[in-house]
């Protein structure tokens, strides 16, 4: 288990860096002359069409955030099953810490952002923009650090994290949605029980799960609920473990599918997302734009409201022992990470285009906000982290 926390971890992080690449490439194309080419990018119409009953015609930016990121979520799904079943997860006292300071996360950043813009609908349709952690871009930070932040540490944010994207996708399951197509959801549904039934029979071979699924996130994707819920409903129907009776042993196929996208998750589908999400016109930009109340709800959610939220909560839950802190951890050391967790940037940016369906209605100071927020945390955590030190006679991993 030691080395597939550490091969998470070293993938994530890499993952997290070359984010910070894309997103500077996003940057320079939408702030240059390249600007006309990249925005007609972002909207060349792509037709899928199976005859005369199925058609689906949208941008290149949604195919992006509706199908590419539906994978991402089947990598979400796969890792929320394993740790729930075998891995940090799996007990009460490996889920309380980063599980209350995970609520403590999503609460307060809310409040923030509702403090700001509770008397306009229609910017609060944001409220959970700033609850969101990007665990690549966490992790990404921390791997620059090296063994100044010890292995535990970085797992208790690892899940943090995960329950992070587990109260994400609850967001976007109940608050997300838009009309909803009772035809195309009860096909989503028939669909939902086949592959529960394939999962009861035990069935092993992982291209008829993903072909089954392919159905799926068409029919959720008609029926008006987000497509990338499909990636968590495929996930949670891969069996986690069966025998295998020619080989005489027994196989893993949610490790094995794990194994085979994470590599495409972490250095394609995360990029090519950022590419497409974090190109914000800079040429145009203002204090006085930037300070709008969405803007200041996001920039305060993210960078005051997440270590807040974190940080207070971690301390309640080990104040009322409910949980204990990580070994060879110190409180600087949570507060580092607590200050870490503001980086929302892709799971934000996600949420962003879901509140408030990749409008210009806030001039993108919505998306640059974001960004704003996701920098403070990042530098700050970084350099809290930097001068933090391990506990004397502690072993680091």
């Amino acid at each position: 288990m030691k080395v597939l926390v550490r091969k998470f971890l070293k993938n994530e992080s890499t993952s997290g860096i070359i984010l910070m690449i894309v997103t500077c490439i996003a940057l320079i194309f939408s702030n240059t002359f390249l600007s006309e080419f990249y925005n007609t990018f972002l909207h060349t119409p792509i037709v899928f069409k199976f005859g005369d009953s199925l058609d689906i015609s949208k941008p290149l930016i949604l195919w992006v955030n509706d199908g590419l990121m539906a994978i991402f979520f089947l990598l979400i799904g796969l890792e929320i099953k394993r740790e729930l079943i075998l891995g940090h997860l799996s007990s009460f006292s490996k889920i309380a810490l980063p599980g209350i300071a995970a609520i403590g996360g999503m609460l307060v950043p809310a409040l923030f952002f509702v403090f700001f813009n509770y008397n306009d609908d229609f910017a609060l349709r944001g409220w959970a923009i700033p609850t969101a952690t990007d665990i690549a871009f966490a992790l990404g930070i921390v791997a620059l650090l090296g063994n100044r932040v010890p292995t535990s540490l970085k797992i208790f944010l690892m899940a943090l994290a995960i329950f992070d994207d587990l109260g994400a996708i609850l967001i976007i399951a109940f608050f997300y949605t838009s009309n909803v197509s009772f035809e195309a959801l009860s096909l989503a549904f028939f669909t939902i029980v086949i592959l529960y039934l394939m999962n009861k029979m035990q069935i092993k071979l992982l291209g008829a799960y993903l072909l089954v699924g392919i159905f799926l996130w068409i029919f959720i994707l008609k029926s008006g609920v987000h497509a990338t819920l499909t990636g968590i409903i495929l996930a949670f129907a891969i069996p986690l473990n069966l025998k295998d009776e020619e080989k005489q042993k027994r196989i893993s196929p949610v490790k094995t599918l794990q194994h085979h996208i994470h590599f495409w998750v972490a250095f394609y589908v995360l990029p090519i997302f950022a590419f497409v999400n974090a190109g914000i016109d800079l040429r145009e930009m203002s204090i006085e734009k930037i300070s709008n109340p969405v803007s200041l709800g996001i920039i305060l959610g993210l960078f005051l409201g997440k270590q807040i939220g974190v940080l207070s909560f971690t301390y309640l839950a080990v104040k009322l022992k409910l949980a204990k802190l990580p070994k060879c951890t110190t409180w600087l050391q949570i507060y580092g990470i607590s200050v870490l967790t503001g980086i929302g940037f892709t799971m934000s940016l996600f949420i962003d285009s879901l509140a408030y369906n990749d409008s210009d209605a806030f001039f993108y100071t919505d998306k640059l906000a974001i960004l704003i927020g996701s920098v403070l945390s990042g530098v700050l955590g970084y350099l809290i982290l930097r001068i933090t030190k391990n506990k004397k006679h502690c072993s680091v991993d």
